[in-house]
């Protein structure tokens, strides 16, 4: 999975592209200390190019909601389509994001 932090004086998007799972942790953990560091208060998840995600993920995306909480930081996720989307539908994720 390819993982870019793109900074804005709005907003901080991670843009993900391929898999989505326990194996980017590491990659994934590190563009999330980066936009953590930015002092922009919004931060967007562009999963408009990942084609699979699993539970590691799931949990991952609740790593990254908490850690902006505790710092004033919203995340929402967008770009959702498809298999991620139903996923994403399935876990109520929708309660806990703004996703488009």
């Amino acid at each position: 999975m390819q993982v870019n932090v793109i900074k804005s004086d709005q907003h901080v998007t991670i843009r993900l592209q391929g898999r989505f799972d326990f194996n980017t942790h590491r990659d994934f953990r590190a563009a999330v200390d980066s936009a953590l560091q930015e002092s922009s208060n919004q931060i967007q998840m562009d999963l408009g190019g990942v084609d699979y995600l699993d539970s590691s993920a799931l949990g991952m995306l609740l790593m990254l909601r908490d850690k902006a909480i505790a710092v004033n930081k919203t995340v929402s996720l967008m770009n959702c389509h498809g298999s991620v989307r139903q996923v994403l539908d399935i876990a109520n994720f929708g309660k806990l994001f703004a996703i488009s």
